[in-house]
């Protein structure tokens, strides 16, 4: 059994499927996707992840009013959140301490090694 459960949303399948491997390969964790914000939400409810990757930008429910939700109650409030955006840049996450508004992020493209340091850190702050 794995370790930890972790729920990555992003409405770019591949980028899922990407990133699902990149962690399985990588820890012993379990991997759920949802590609639709309410899915997302649906999901983290139901299965309580140990930590949630969250892409910012995304058609009919956006990402900050999945972590709204999310933070609003009180079951999935206490979930760590990692976001993922295309919309700032490598170098800006650099500059911002991978920071943004207060909330870890990550820039796409993703390197590796920066999104196990990251998830690692907000699973230990838990």
């Amino acid at each position: 059994m794995p370790a930890k459960k972790v729920l990555v949303i992003d409405d770019e399948e591949y980028f899922c499927r990407a990133v699902k491997k990149i962690i399985e390969t990588n820890r012993d964790f379990l991997v759920l996707t949802a590609t639709r914000g309410d899915e997302g939400l649906r999901l983290a409810k139901a299965e309580k992840p140990d930590l949630i990757l969250l892409d910012i930008v995304m058609p009919g429910m956006a990402g900050t009013q999945v972590a709204e939700e999310l933070l609003e109650d009180p079951a999935t409030a206490s979930i760590p959140i990692i976001f993922v955006t295309a919309i700032v840049k490598q170098e800006e996450a650099e500059r911002n301490k991978g920071f943004l508004g207060g909330r870890i992020f990550i820039a796409k493209p993703i390197v590796v090694d920066d999104l196990l340091k990251k998830m690692d850190a907000a699973l230990s702050s838990r």
